[in-house]
């Protein structure tokens, strides 16, 4: 990370949760002071706390959720003011992943009603063996090999399903229309690719999950896609418990369509029912995955503040820009409009300062802008010429 002009003083963070301690080490005590109660934040870090409704102070330049999901975050709100969100894609892959193989399992295997059953059992050792043996039948299962996952979202985690799915000898269907690049390059060759969602639906054997809660994906599992599904298939569901329709979920397994649901987010009509398994939202519980999210939230907040950089930002382009020295760095945030970088140029040449090098990104209606002037000093002159540019959301010296 190349060094910013120093800051006299030192960027403030407020935590509005306990942030692993390996996260919070990279940010360095004489460059930052961390607290759950500090005044003028420059950054928040969160993990699960709710931020709706919550008065976000003015001085606020960014906001990192220590996680994949920011449904906790007011998104819209913070980009109109051009506040970056960021969060940790990929840092609890592995954690929920292997929790999804434990859900098959669980499934498959019909573990927890057969725990259940042992559980309840009394009588000498004689007698519990004997309803043991006669119990056992109830629980039978089967194997995974051969048997057909379809995976509806191929981001960080479906793609580490699929390819541990593959592994263990599962046909393996993914579905995900805007999977990028780099997640592709990672998808096992033997992973196939589904048509549609009905598609799926109707090839597979068992489904998992792991696409965001959005008004696009709610109920994306609802009564019309169950009925395509052959009669006895698992539905796993280890991302945002709207995804499923509870309701339309309840008459399958009532009717046999469906012969177990596994899920991370229980209720009142769920949590009881015989075929279906609920945990109580362990998906990225695991020391490692806390630890993870954390390092990787700290380090991309310290790259935004010191540098302008943006990297798994939710609601900004990404933005990465080496530093060109010696040259003051500009990083400016506005609507996505045409002309901006014509006005912010023209303002710069008026000032008699050079450009050294430039980035524009834009992503849906907000545009970042991340240059690099030639000299050590942009007058302050310059920068409220700048912010008063229509749709300029923010303006950073750095």
């Amino acid at each position: 990370m190349a060094e910013s002009p120093t800051r006299a003083a030192p960027f403030r963070v407020l935590t509005l949760n306990n942030i692993s301690v390996r996260g919070l080490q990279r940010l360095p005590r004489e460059r930052y002071e961390v607290a759950s109660e500090i005044g003028s934040p420059d950054a928040i870090l969160v993990r699960s706390a709710s931020m709706h409704g919550q008065e976000i102070a003015e001085s606020v330049l960014a906001v990192g959720r220590a996680g994949a999901g920011t449904n906790n975050i007011p998104i819209d709100e913070l980009s109109a003011r051009g506040i970056p969100v960021f969060n940790a894609p990929g840092a609890n892959a592995n954690a929920v992943k292997e929790l999804v193989i434990a859900g098959m399992l669980l499934a498959a295997r019909n573990i927890c009603q057969a725990w259940r059953y042992t559980l309840a059992l009394e009588g000498d050792d004689e007698s519990l063996s004997r309803e043991v043996e006669l119990g056992k039948k109830r629980y039978v299962g089967y194997e995974l090999p051969g048997r057909t996952l379809g995976v509806i979202g191929l981001g960080a985690i479906g793609v580490e399903v699929a390819n541990a799915a593959h592994l263990l000898g599962m046909k393996v269907l993914g579905f995900d229309p805007a999977i990028t690049v780099q997640r592709a390059w990672q998808l096992s060759s033997g992973v196939e690719q589904a048509l549609s969602l009905d598609d799926l639906f109707a090839r597979s054997d068992m489904i998992t999950i792991h696409v965001p809660l959005l008004e696009a994906t709610r109920h994306l599992v609802n009564a019309e896609r169950l009925t395509l599904l052959t009669a006895g298939s698992v539905v796993l569901n280890f991302a945002r418990a709207g995804i499923v329709d509870d309701q339309a979920m309840l008459e399958a397994l009532d009717a046999d369509q469906v012969s177990a649901y596994v899920c991370d987010f229980p209720n009142g009509a769920l949590k009881d029912h015989p075929k279906i398994v609920t945990l109580p939202h362990l998906g990225a519980s695991t020391a490692e995955a806390e630890e993870n999210c954390a390092v990787m939230v700290a380090n991309t907040l310290r790259e935004f503040l010191e540098d302008g950089t943006i990297r798994n930002s939710v609601n900004f382009p990404q933005a990465v820009l080496p530093r060109t020295q010696p040259s003051v760095r500009v990083a400016i945030a506005n609507r996505n409009v045409p002309n901006m970088v014509g006005q912010i140029s023209s303002i710069l040449a008026e000032a008699n300062l050079n450009i050294a090098d430039l980035l524009n990104k834009s992503r849906g209606e907000v545009a970042y802008t991340l240059l690099d002037v030639d000299g050590e000093v942009v007058p302050e002159s310059v920068v409220t010429q700048l912010e008063q540019i229509s749709g300029v959301l923010s303006v950073r010296l750095l």
